[in-house]
């Protein structure tokens, strides 16, 4: 409508500053000059604002959806400048990562109730967006994102323990709420990036206990540990000991009475030929080894 009021706006300022010029040649009246300038501006403005309605700017982080007598393009408009048909309109859409940011009490496994901070993060499919806009419109956000994003939470976290939420099972349950959101507004073109849990607060006294299950939990593993430990211990001391005796034994079947005689009489030449003073009597000892006397 504001292409075909420009063109008409446009094509009578040129008449009448056509008109204008003609008319100061022939009588040189001043009136018409003055006219005929204004007319020149008039024309100049309407026709760059018709022109303009055959151009399109789409910003970057948007794309553009072009309606044209009450139907949609197939292709959707990219950032920057597209030529459009001057008797189309241009939605433009975001197709930046947005956040959607929920407070909302979810039961839990138990049958508790739950106070749960979560946010979604998600973003437009720029292939999607004549879609959204035919079969949802602008507000898509508020009419699929938000119900589905809530109802989904509240059936994920109905299947965990409260516990679950403190822990670091949270992890999981987001997983699984993205996962679950996904596949629901997914096919709508709403793109799901990650749903991250904020604050979990739990009801009053519900914490205490839970943190003190936990320190119990770990303690009972750093038991766990310690008797690990002990164990792997006492099994090194029982094979070191199991390797002495065994060396005991071998040396004392290797040692036999003619060796030890033999021994002796080795150790009686090596010290008849030492320099110190002494007096060895060869036959006197046990078993006729040589008896050592010190004079010292």
């Amino acid at each position: 409508m504001l292409f075909i009021v420009s063109v008409l706006i446009g094509v009578g300022a040129f008449l009448w500053y056509w008109n204008a010029r003609r008319k100061f040649r022939e009588e040189k009246n001043q009136v018409f000059q003055v006219a005929s300038n204004v007319a020149g501006v008039v024309f100049l403005i309407f026709s760059v604002l018709a022109l303009s309605r055959t151009v399109a700017i789409i910003p970057p982080g948007h794309v553009g959806v072009v309606v044209l007598f009450g139907s949609t393009s197939e292709t959707t408009l990219k950032s920057g400048i597209n030529t459009i048909n001057p008797f189309a309109d241009v939605i433009e859409f975001s197709v930046r990562t947005e956040e959607l940011k929920e407070v909302m009490d979810v039961p839990s496994k138990e049958g508790l109730t739950v106070r749960l901070e979560v946010s979604v993060l998600y973003h437009l499919d720029p292939d999607m967006a004549d879609d959204v806009y035919r079969q949802i419109g602008p507000t898509y956000v508020e009419t699929i994102l938000e119900p589905n994003f809530r109802s989904v939470t509240r059936g994920v976290t109905a299947g965990y323990d409260a516990r679950a939420l403190y822990t670091s099972e949270r992890e999981q349950l987001a997983q699984s709420i993205m996962k679950d959101l996904e596949n629901i507004v997914g096919p709508r073109g709403i793109e799901v990036e990650s749903t991250p849990l904020r604050t979990v607060i739990l009801p009053t006294g519900l914490t205490a206990s839970i943190e003190e299950k936990l320190r119990a939990e770990q303690e009972s593993q750093r038991m766990q540990f310690v008797l690990t430990k002990e164990r792997q211990e006492a099994d090194r001391k029982r094979i070191e000991a199991q390797g002495i005796s065994d060396f005991q034994n071998i040396v004392a079947r290797g040692i036999s009475e003619n060796l030890l005689r033999w021994k002796g009489i080795e150790a009686t030449e090596k010290l008849a030929q030492s320099q110190n003073t002494k007096v060895i009597v060869i036959g006197a000892g046990k078993d006729g080894l040589p008896l050592i006397l010190d004079t010292k």
